[in-house]
């Protein structure tokens, strides 16, 4: 795998009663790409994946696949904690002409051990060869985390299992995998407020939540800190580290979804059992969008007379 940068863990927009808006959808995907986006994951946590059904899942895949047309990687998340459901459903992915690799999470609720997730992984890997294989730990929604070692046994046993997306908060942990994997497998930060620490430890890019909202901007950043420009980088940072918490003051993506409504992108609608962010959370939303600048293009309601 070539793909470094910065990727956006994009949001699956639903209309007001429940469906998924295809509209907002290739709108997004196309806003991403004109934006200067690395890379595209759809049906992540931050696309609500544990809530599509099967034909939706498959359906905003090949979506996001069609409406790229190449002209980025897409990574597709295809995650479920029963094995046999997890091979089966990946076989569907395979066969998606133009798709570029299979984001896969840990299993949840089970908490299997570390044998367990090695064969797990391995299972994948082999039913969906040469597909590649991108792990995705985040312990915090899983309740299980994918030790590093654990990460190289798994390197070594599959040539197709090529990447990870490491979210599991843990600056350590990204040091042991840099320190201790291949140098051709790639290693991306799943949180966005470690995108600088994580790359300057010799992370290869960043699986972002904020570039849903500022790609432009998350692209430059991860950029300028590949390239060593720590100036630019650590600029942009600064200037964003508040969206970054804010988009987790209440459960991803709630808040995203928030702020993508208020610039006009998408509606606000999450589905059960997460609800959308508290009315105190929406006000503290609106007014940190309004000061760092992303409504300024939005349209605003007919007698809507807000001031930033």
């Amino acid at each position: 795998m070539e793909t470094t940068g910065c990727g956006t863990a994009i949001v699956t927009p639903f209309k007001t009663d429940g469906r998924v808006d295809q509209n907002a959808l290739y709108a997004l995907v196309n806003g991403q790409i004109d934006s200067g986006i690395d890379f595209l994951m759809v049906c992540g946590s931050t696309g609500e994946a544990a809530t599509l059904d099967e034909e939706e899942w498959i359906d905003v895949i090949r979506t996001t696949v069609e409406v790229t047309a190449g002209r980025v990687p897409v990574w597709a998340g295809c995650t479920h904690n029963a094995t046999r459901t997890l091979l089966r459903r990946a076989e569907k992915l395979a066969r998606i002409r133009g798709l570029d690799a299979i984001l896969s999470a840990t299993p949840y609720y089970n908490r299997p051990t570390q044998e367990g997730l090695f064969r797990h992984f391995e299972a994948l890997a082999q039913q969906v060869a040469p597909m590649p294989i991108v792990l995705y730990n985040v312990p915090g929604r899983t309740a299980v985390n994918l030790e590093p070692e654990t990460v190289l046994r798994l390197a070594e046993a599959a040539e197709n299992i090529e990447a990870i997306k490491e979210a599991s908060g843990r600056l350590t942990q990204i040091s042991a995998l840099v320190h201790s994997l291949p140098q051709h497998f790639r290693i991306f930060v799943g949180d966005d407020n470690l995108a600088l620490a994580a790359i300057g430890a010799g992370a290869h890019g960043l699986a972002s939540v904020a570039s849903n909202l500022i790609p432009a901007e998350m692209a430059q950043m991860v950029r300028a800190a590949l390239r060593g420009d720590w100036h630019t980088a650590r600029a942009i940072d600064r200037k964003y580290a508040r969206l970054f918490e804010a988009n987790f003051w209440e459960t991803n993506p709630g808040p995203v979804k928030t702020i993508l409504s208020l610039m006009g992108r998408c509606g606000p609608t999450v589905r059960l059992p997460l609800v959308e962010p508290a009315r105190g959370t929406q006000v503290r939303l609106e007014r940190l969008a309004g000061e760092l600048g992303l409504l300024r293009d939005a349209p605003l309601p007919e007698g809507d007379m807000r001031m930033f």
